[in-house]
């Protein structure tokens, strides 16, 4: 192309250039835009395969997991003594509601958890 060296000037081509210079552009990116999509497919393709090679190798380790110990509960609500909370993850909505309204969080101890901690701390 001997003019791709010169500066364009929009302002003084008239619409049909300026319609033939959108159409040419068009192409172009289509053909760039659909040879770097297929590069990338072709790498993530090539990347999945590796991962799964590697995973197939890992997957036995990841089946192992850790036992953890039963978390007990330690509060409970006394309106309805079947809804209870360890203390871990978020608050429950009865005890969230019951916070908001003025309760302490130690007025809902259950029992059995106040004697361990304090039988715990004294060991």
């Amino acid at each position: 192309m001997a003019g791709a060296n010169r500066k364009l000037d929009f302002d003084r081509m008239t619409v049909d250039q300026l319609w033939q210079l959108h159409e040419q552009l068009s192409r172009v990116l289509s053909v760039r835009l659909t040879t770097e999509k297929r590069a990338l497919e072709k790498r993530l393709a090539q990347l999945r395969s590796e991962s799964s090679a590697k995973a197939a190798d890992v997957a036995p380790a990841l089946r192992e997991r850790r036992r953890y110990p039963r978390v007990f509960p330690k509060y409970q609500n006394p309106h309805e003594p079947s809804e209870t909370w360890s203390g871990r993850g978020k608050q429950p909505r009865w005890l969230t509601a019951a916070l908001k309204t003025g309760h302490t969080i130690e007025e809902f101890l259950i029992q059995r958890a106040e004697a361990i901690s304090s039988h715990q701390g004294k060991a």
